[in-house]
């Protein structure tokens, strides 16, 4: 199961990254935002929006923030036109 702070890998593109956002629409095209882990020091790498249904649970220590202190978000939710 998808959750966030777990790893997750794109099975079309092969993208890897952290999920640091998922979204529930009553459409059913639920999405999940997948960040790149930095290879380089100081480097914030692309996050992108990917369907659930495409995406698999790597294995791996899950990610858990304290955001008590600093909630907030890095990127606008995903719109369709």
């Amino acid at each position: 199961m998808i959750e966030l702070g777990c790893k997750a890998k794109d099975i079309i593109t092969g993208f890897e990254g952290v999920v640091i956002g998922i979204a529930y629409y009553l459409t059913g095209c639920n999405q999940v935002l997948v960040q790149a882990v930095s290879k380089k020091k100081h480097e914030v790498p692309n996050s992108y929006w990917l369907d659930i249904q495409k995406l698999e649970k790597l294995k791996g220590e899950i990610i858990k923030l304290d955001n008590g202190k600093t909630p907030g978000f890095d990127k606008q939710a995903p719109t369709r036109n």
